[in-house]
C-alpha cells in the first residue's frame, strides 16, 4: 500500500466531515503562501536598506512602512491560521477516531462466524486500537503540518525558481539529492517494519490468550512459561525493529546535514553571483531564508515518511479487516415478522476449507412445533448444520428455508429475532445478571425476568446474589451450572418461535438437570425446537431424531424406531445403557483372549 494510496484512503475515512477536511486543506495552502511571503518581504526590506546606504542616505520610515505593514499582515495571518488549524485539526481528529473505533467494532460484529473462528480476538483488538490511533495521527499532522509542507515544496518551489532561476535551480538540485537519499533509506525500512507489525500481532495474541485462560495458566503452573514465551516474542520484535531504527537515525543525520549544506551553498553561490552583478543582497537573504523554510518543510516530509513507514503496516491490517465482507441484507430483503417455525434444509452443503465437507447434502423438513433431536459423534456436523439457520455461515450449496422463505431473502435481524440459541458454552458478558438477561429482551420487565429465571431453575441462586451482581469475565464469578441457567433464562426471555439447545444442560448436576429438563419440556411446547445432545436420556421424547455422521444425516426417526433399526443410534444407546445389556454384542474369542492376564 503506497504512501499516496494510504493517505487517500485515510482521507476517505473522514466520512461526513470531508468538507471540513477540504476547508482545512485550503487553509493550509493559504498558510504556506503566507510563510513563503515572509522571506521575500525580508529580502525586499534588505534591498531597500542597502539601496539607501549605497546612495549615502538614511532611509525614511515611509519607504519601509508599506513593506513592514505587509510583512506584519502576513505574520499575523500565519499566527491566527496556524492556531485555528491546530484547534480544528485536533477536534476533527478526535471525533473521527472515536467514530472509526465504533464503526470498526460494528463491522467486526457483523463479520461471519467463520472469520472469527480463524482470527484471534486479541489481534482484532490490537488492529482496531492501533489502526484508529494511526488514522488519528495522520489526520492531525496532515492538517497541522504535512499538507502545508507539500504545498511549499511542490507548488512554491517553482515560484522560487521563477524569482531567480540560478539560485532556484541550485535549491531544487540540493533538495532533490536530499530527497533521493532519504527515499532510498526509507524504502529499506518499509518491508522490515511490516515484519515488526507481525510480531506485534503475535505479542497481542499470546498475551490475550494467557489472560483469557488465566485459570489454566495458574492451575498448570504455566505463568513462568508464558512470561518466557512473551519475552521471546518481545526479543523478536526488538531484533526486527533495530535495523529500522538504524535507518531512521541515518535519515535524521541527513536532515540536519542538509540544513547546513543547503544554506551554505546558497550563501556561497549567491555571493559569487552578487560579485558578478547577477543578484542583489536582498535576493541572497531571501533565498537563504527560503532555503531554511524549505529544508524545514522537507524535514516535515521526512518525518511524515518515517511515520508512514511505521503506520502503513498497521493501516494495511486495519483496512484488511474493514475490507472483509460481512453477511449483509440483500437488496429487497423482507422482514419475516414472527415466524410459524417451519424449517427446511434443501440439499445443503458447507465446507470450511474446500476439501472436507462439514455439512454434506443435508435435506429435511421440520413442521412448526416439532421437537427434533440431533445426535452424533463430536465433529459430525451437528452444531455447524444448525448454525446455518441463523446465518453464522451461508451454505455453499442448497437452500435453508424458514416458513418457505430462503433465509438469504430475509433481513438478518428479522431472522435472528425468531431463533433462540442456548450454546454448549454459556456465553455471558462481563456485566450484571440483569444486563445479560436483557440481551434476550432489552425491554423486559422485572416480572418477565423473574419468570424466566424461575422457569430456568435459577431463582434460588439469584435470590442470593441479586440480578445486579456482576457475572465476571465470561461469567467466571458463577458456577458452570449457574452460567448455563442464566443462558437458558435469556433464551426463554427472548421467546423465539424456533429454539436451538446445543447441549443446554451439559453443565448441570443430575438434580438440577432434571428440574431444567422439566422447564424446557414446558417451554418447548408450541415452538420448533432442535436439541443437540450427547446424553440420549434427554431426548427420549423427541418427535424425531437426526443421527449425524461425517456431515450427513445417516438415520432419522423416533427413539424406538432407531433402536429397532439397530444402526448407529442403537450403538450409541447401548453404550449409554439406554438398551438392556443383553443386547450388547458378545466379544469375539480373539478379543477375549487379548484381555487375559497371565497368572
Amino acid at each position: 500500500m503506497s504512501f499516496f494510496r494510504t493517505y487517500a484512503r485515510a482521507f476517505q475515512m473522514l466520512g461526513p466531515e470531508r468538507k471540513l477536511g477540504v476547508f482545512l486543506a485550503a487553509a493550509n495552502v493559504g498558510l504556506a503562501a503566507a510563510q513563503f511571503a515572509e522571506p521575500v518581504l525580508f529580502g525586499r526590506v534588505i534591498d531597500a536598506l542597502v539601496g539607501a546606504q549605497a546612495a549615502n542616505r538614511t532611509p525614511s520610515f515611509s519607504e519601509l512602512s508599506y513593506l513592514l505593514a505587509i510583512w506584519a499582515g502576513f505574520g499575523l495571518f500565519s499566527i491566527v491560521t496556524a492556531v485555528l488549524l491546530a484547534m480544528h485539526a485536533d477536534r476533527l481528529s478526535h471525533r473521527r477516531r472515536l467514530a472509526i473505533i465504533t464503526n470498526y467494532f460494528g463491522h467486526v460484529l457483523h463479520l461471519p462466524l467463520a472469520y472469527h473462528t480463524g482470527t484471534h480476538s486479541g489481534r482484532l483488538m490490537k488492529v482496531m486500537l492501533q489502526g484508529a490511533d494511526s488514522l488519528w495521527g495522520l489526520w492531525l499532522t496532515f492538517f497541522r503540518d504535512h499538507f502545508a509542507a507539500f504545498v511549499s515544496i511542490f507548488i512554491l518551489l517553482p515560484v522560487a525558481v521563477y524569482m531567480n532561476w540560478r539560485l532556484g535551480l541550485l535549491l531544487v538540485a540540493l533538495l532533490a539529492v536530499f530527497a533521493a537519499i532519504t527515499t532510498f533509506a526509507l524504502r529499506q525500512t518499509e518491508a522490515q517494519q511490516l515484519g515488526v507489525e507481525r510480531y506485534h500481532s503475535d505479542l497481542a495474541e499470546r498475551t490475550s490468550d494467557a489472560l483469557g485462560n488465566i485459570a489454566l495458566v495458574q492451575s498448570f503452573t504455566r505463568a513462568e512459561a508464558e512470561v518466557r514465551a512473551v519475552k521471546s516474542v518481545a526479543r523478536k520484535v526488538l531484533a526486527a525493529q533495530i535495523p529500522v531504527l538504524t535507518w531512521w537515525a541515518v535519515v535524521s543525520v541527513l536532515t540536519r546535514a542538509a540544513t547546513t549544506i543547503t544554506i551554505l551553498s546558497i550563501f556561497l553561490y549567491g555571493t559569487w553571483l552578487h560579485i558578478h552583478g547577477m543578484v542583489s543582497i536582498g535576493e541572497i537573504v531571501t533565498f537563504v531564508n527560503i532555503a531554511t523554510l524549505f529544508v524545514g518543510k522537507l524535514e516535515l516530509v521526512v518525518g511524515f515518511s518515517n511515520r508512514m513507514v511505521l503506520e502503513i503496516p498497521r493501516l494495511k491490517q486495519f483496512f484488511d479487516v474493514l475490507d472483509s465482507v460481512p453477511i449483509k441484507d440483500k437488496r429487497g430483503a423482507i422482514d419475516l415478522g414472527r415466524a410459524r417455525g417451519e424449517v427446511e434444509f434443501d440439499h445443503v452443503s458447507l465446507s470450511y476449507d474446500g476439501k472436507r465437507a462439514a455439512v454434506d447434502d443435508i435435506s429435511f423438513d421440520v413442521k412448526p412445533g416439532e421437537r427434533i433431536a440431533v445426535v452424533g459423534a463430536t465433529g459430525a456436523g451437528k452444531t455447524t448444520a444448525l448454525s446455518l439457520m441463523h446465518r453464522a455461515w451461508d451454505p455453499q450449496k442448497g437452500v435453508v428455508r424458514i416458513d418457505g422463505h430462503d433465509i438469504r431473502d430475509l433481513k438478518i435481524e428479522s431472522l435472528r429475532r425468531n431463533i433462540g440459541v442456548v450454546f454448549q458454552e454459556a456465553l455471558l458478558f462481563n456485566r450484571s445478571i440483569e444486563e445479560n438477561l436483557r440481551v434476550g429482551k432489552p425491554d423486559a420487565t422485572p416480572e418477565e425476568m423473574a419468570d424466566a429465571l424461575t422457569r430456568a431453575q435459577a431463582s434460588e441462586f439469584i435470590t442470593r446474589t441479586g440480578v445486579e451482581a456482576s457475572v465476571g469475565e465470561r461469567g467466571r464469578q458463577l458456577s458452570g451450572g449457574e452460567r448455563q441457567r442464566i443462558a437458558i433464562a435469556r433464551a426463554l426471555l427472548k421467546d423465539p418461535p424456533i429454539l436451538i439447545l446445543d447441549e443446554a444442560t451439559s453443565a448441570l448436576d443430575a438434580a438440577t438437570e432434571k428440574k431444567v429438563q422439566l422447564a424446557l419440556d414446558e417451554v418447548m411446547k408450541g415452538r420448533t425446537t432442535f436439541v443437540i445432545a450427547h446424553r440420549l436420556a434427554t431426548i427420549r421424547n423427541a418427535d424425531r431424531i437426526f443421527v449425524f455422521h461425517d456431515g450427513k444425516i445417516v438415520e432419522q426417526g423416533s427413539f424406538d424406531d432407531l433402536v429397532k433399526l439397530n444402526g448407529r443410534f442403537a450403538d450409541l444407546a447401548r453404550h449409554q445403557f439406554m438398551i438392556a445389556p443383553e443386547t450388547l454384542p458378545s466379544p469375539a474369542p480373539a478379543q477375549i483372549q487379548s484381555f487375559r492376564t497371565p497368572l
